[in-house]
């Protein structure tokens, strides 16, 4: 996978799976050795606002379970 110019949906704007994977492609290239210092830098700064974004998306939703676990502890129970 060529990523010359490392340019792409903005993070925040992508699926959580589709950034993950993202970020797995570029950690696995950077692992490799093969780049130029230049595209190296390209795909580092794209993987960071990747993590960045994977990071929000992971609290929103932790936050969201929370709230969702609240809710259930503070409902009455049901009498069966």
């Amino acid at each position: 996978m060529i990523m010359e110019g490392v340019s792409g949906p903005a993070p925040e704007e992508m699926a959580f799976g589709e950034a993950l994977g993202e970020l797995e492609a570029i950690v696995a290239a950077l692992e490799g050795g093969q780049l130029e210092l230049e595209e190296s830098l390209a795909r580092y700064e794209r993987g960071v606002a990747l993590l960045r974004a994977l990071q929000a998306k992971l609290a929103d939703a932790q936050q969201k379970v929370t709230a969702l676990i609240g809710e259930l502890e503070t409902e009455p129970a049901e009498d069966m």
